[in-house]
């Protein structure tokens, strides 16, 4: 027996192989687990990362809809304003048409009025004229109204009645317009008192004055510039001027205007002599 028999080998000793297998099944396990773990700390890792680059795309996409939707709401309201001020303007448009047609038909009737008046007031004028000639002639004076033309024919204007005549005439077509006293339109007593302002004569305003203007002359010795009156003196209705042969020249009517006519038109009642 050895002397170094009882003492124990230091050499180690032989691992099994299922030990060994075992070893081995552990260290993997672990390590597959440490792989799975770091795996997914890495994914959730990178998970914030991801969230953190799209946030600021996606507020950007949300500020850029509200700024379009903001634009859109602001034209919509700008195109609501102008229907609405279009609107306005053609009702107001079309409240000034109505009322412009209702004040031109109310014109349109004061006019057909006032010219239905005014052949009302001739056909009284004339009657009434015929009424003072029948009166004249009852008293003696027709016979004096029948040779007027005979006596008056042949006479012409002289001097300052010339004048006048020469004015008259001038006038001729211009129209009728009650009050009027020129230049482009006249009533009777405003063309006789216009026509002896050319020669400086001034006469009153009316024909009821005119008529007692100057010396009462028989119309059978009628020369011309003698203002003819329609009427009693004091408070004729109508006067004008006699232009020689048989003529005379006044603003008649609204119809006629300021026209020339024969005596035997209208024959007056009597006249005045001025120049």
């Amino acid at each position: 027996m050895s002397h170094t028999a009882h003492i124990r080998s230091h050499r180690k000793p032989r691992r099994s192989a299922s030990s060994l297998a075992m070893r081995a099944g552990v260290a993997g396990g672990v390590l597959g687990t440490l792989a799975v773990a770091g795996a997914a700390g890495s994914a959730s890792a990178a998970e914030p990362v991801t969230q953190t680059l799209e946030l600021p795309t996606l507020t950007a996409d949300l500020a850029a809809q509200a700024a379009q939707s903001a634009d859109a709401t602001q034209q919509a309201a700008a195109n609501y304003q102008l229907q609405a001020e279009r609107d306005a303007a053609a009702a107001k448009a079309a409240k000034q048409a109505k009322a412009d047609l209702a004040d031109a038909k109310k014109k349109a009737e004061a006019k057909k009025k006032a010219e239905e008046a005014a052949a009302r007031q001739e056909a009284a004028a004339r009657a009434s004229r015929s009424t003072a000639r029948t009166t004249l002639a009852a008293s003696g004076s027709g016979s004096t109204a029948a040779s007027t033309s005979t006596s008056t024919s042949s006479s012409t204007a002289t001097g300052s009645a010339a004048a006048v005549v020469s004015f008259v005439k001038s006038q001729l077509g211009k129209a009728y317009v009650s009050g009027a006293t020129g230049p482009s339109a006249y009533d009777c007593s405003g063309l006789v008192q216009t026509a002896f302002k050319q020669v400086g004569v001034s006469l009153p305003r009316v024909s009821q004055d005119q008529s007692t203007a100057g010396t009462q002359v028989s119309l059978s010795n009628l020369q011309p510039g003698d203002i003819l009156y329609w009427g009693s003196a004091g408070s004729a209705y109508h006067v004008a001027v006699y232009v020689g042969g048989g003529m005379f020249v006044g603003a008649q009517n609204p119809s006629d205007g300021v026209a020339e006519h024969p005596l035997s038109y209208d024959e007056p009642t009597g006249a005045v002599r001025v120049l």
